[in-house]
């Protein structure tokens, strides 16, 4: 599996489907790709704000890709032409041999592109699983819950915004690594804004000083392998 970071909260997933989730290119001034030049097989949303939907639409058009999100996102993409595959908390999509899960986020959730005026649902973080298995929070704070995340699925990689603001800090992300107990962690939903500014090598030593879990600090078009 090889993992990719796009800046912000959008990540490359790549295994035996390409995936992406929360497709935030145009704008994005982390970004180092722009939306028409990457072809996924599936589009992940975790939530309609504009810096996670992003993209979406016009990617889906371009490559007929799969979107997933949660139902009343995955009914708003239909209005438009999109055919999304609508789940919900809790709920679990099989493409092949990759299983999606949404799971709980605390957070808002509205459709920028449609002036919040469409019920958006609730917000969700992405289990993926495949030949590993990855855990993006999406948009959140933190929440006691995320224990359970880490007992049921047991993510060898946690995918956690530390931007403050509109999430959890980096104190907080480090507590919710002590609480899903993944292998690997990488910050995200930082920087890309001046409201969300953090320090990501101040988040990687408190993880590395109070957990067992290696953190690791990626640039905008960094890959790993997992």
């Amino acid at each position: 599996m090889k993992l990719t970071w796009h800046g912000h909260s959008n990540f490359e997933v790549e295994d035996s489907l390409d995936t992406i989730i929360d497709p935030f290119f145009m704008g994005n001034s982390m970004a180092d790709v722009k939306w028409d030049e990457v072809s996924p097989d599936v589009l992940v949303i975790t939530h309609g704000h504009a810096d996670h939907m992003g993209d979406a639409i016009s990617i889906a058009k371009e490559t007929e890709c799969e979107i997933i999100g949660v139902n009343e996102l995955a009914k708003y993409m239909q209005s438009r032409g999109i055919d999304a595959l609508g789940s919900n908390i809790g709920g679990t999509i099989e493409l092949g041999p990759v299983k999606y899960t949404l799971v709980q986020a605390v957070h808002s959730n509205g459709i920028d592109e449609a002036g919040f005026g469409w019920d958006a649902g609730s917000p969700a973080g992405v289990v993926i699983e495949d030949t590993s298995v990855v855990y993006h929070a999406g948009d959140t704070a933190l929440f006691s819950d995320m224990a359970l995340i880490g007992e049921l699925y047991k993510p060898k990689v946690a995918l956690l915004p530390i931007g403050g603001r509109f999430t959890m800090d980096a104190r907080a992300a480090v507590m919710a690594v002590k609480l899903i107990k993944p292998e690997l962690v990488v910050p995200m939903h930082y920087n890309t804004f001046d409201v969300i500014k953090a320090d990501p090598w101040k988040f990687q030593k408190m993880v590395e000083d109070e957990t067992d879990a290696e953190a690791v600090v990626m640039e905008p078009g960094d890959s790993i392998d997992i």
